[in-house]
C-alpha cells in the first residue's frame, strides 16, 4: 500500500540502493514480535508472497483462505489478500513469539524496518525510524538483508506489479461504471492468485505469462 507523508517524518532522509549498508538488522529481533502483534490487515500479500506460502506450506491459495490463514480485504480499492490477524496479531505468530514461516514470510516483513520509495518509474529502500521497537540495530548489506535469491529479478517483479497495481487503483477512482470495476477485481484475485502457480516452475515467467492474459483479456492497461 502507498502512503503519502513526508520522507524526513518517516525515515532517516537517505534512499538506499542493495549493496548499501543500511542500520536495520534487528539481532534476531531480541524477544521482540511487536510488529507481528500489531499488524492487523496491513500485510497485503503478493503473488510471490503467494507462491513462497503455497510451496513451503503445501497449501494452495483455497486453502489458506479455507484454513483462515489469509483473508481478503479491500486496499487501495482493490481486492487483494493479506495475512490474517488472529486476535493476537499474525495467524504464523508462534506460541514462542516467533515467525513460523521465516523462510517463506512475505516480502514486507522481508523489507521491515525498511519501505520503498518509488521514483522514476523505479524505486530505492529507505529505512523507516520509529516502526521497530528494537534499539542499537545493527548495519547491514540490503540485500543480504532481504535474502531473497536472484535479487534484481525479485526487484524488476516488484516495480512491475507496484504500477500494474497502481494503475488499476487509478481507474478505479475515475471510473463510473461499476460493473467494469467488479470485473476487474473479480479478475485480478482470479487471474494472479487464485489459479495455482507451479511450485516446480520458475514463478516470474509463469507471473509475466499472466500479465500477457490480462492483456488479451482486453483489461486494464500496464
Amino acid at each position: 500500500m502507498e502512503r503519502f507523508v513526508m520522507m524526513s517524518a518517516i525515515s532517516d532522509g537517505r534512499l538506499y540502493e542493495p549493496d548499501d549498508m543500511v542500520k536495520a538488522d534487528s539481532m534476531g529481533c531480541k524477544g521482540c514480535s511487536f510488529c507481528c502483534e500489531n499488524m492487523c490487515d496491513t500485510i497485503v500479500l503478493d503473488p510471490y508472497d503467494i507462491f513462497q506460502l503455497s510451496k513451503g506450506l503445501d497449501k494452495n491459495f483455497a486453502t489458506l483462505y479455507k484454513e483462515e490463514l489469509i483473508e481478503i480485504g479491500l486496499h487501495d480499492l482493490l481486492t487483494l489478500p493479506h495475512i490474517k490477524d488472529g486476535g493476537n496479531g499474525c495467524r504464523f505468530l508462534t506460541a514462542e513469539k516467533r515467525c513460523g514461516v521465516y523462510d517463506m514470510r512475505p516480502g514486507i516483513c522481508r523489507l521491515f524496518p525498511l519501505g520503498r520509495y518509488y521514483h522514476d518509474d523505479s524505486f530505492s529502500y529507505f529505512l523507516q525510524t520509529h516502526e521497530c521497537k528494537v534499539e542499537d540495530r545493527g548495519e547491514v548489506k540490503v540485500r543480504d538483508w532481504l535474502g531473497i535469491p536472484e535479487l534484481e529479478k525479485y526487484e524488476e517483479y516488484v516495480n512491475t506489479w507496484h504500477y500494474f497495481l497502481k494503475n488499476l487503483t487509478e481507474f478505479m477512482k475515475e471510473s463510473k461504471d461499476h460493473e467494469a470495476k467488479s470485473r476487474v477485481n473479480v479478475m485480478l484475485l482470479q487471474l494472479f492468485y487464485e489459479f495455482p502457480y507451479n511450485p516446480n516452475a520458475d514463478f516470474y515467467e509463469q507471473l509475466y505469462k499472466r500479465i500477457g492474459e490480462w492483456r488479451k483479456l482486453g483489461n486494464i492497461e500496464l
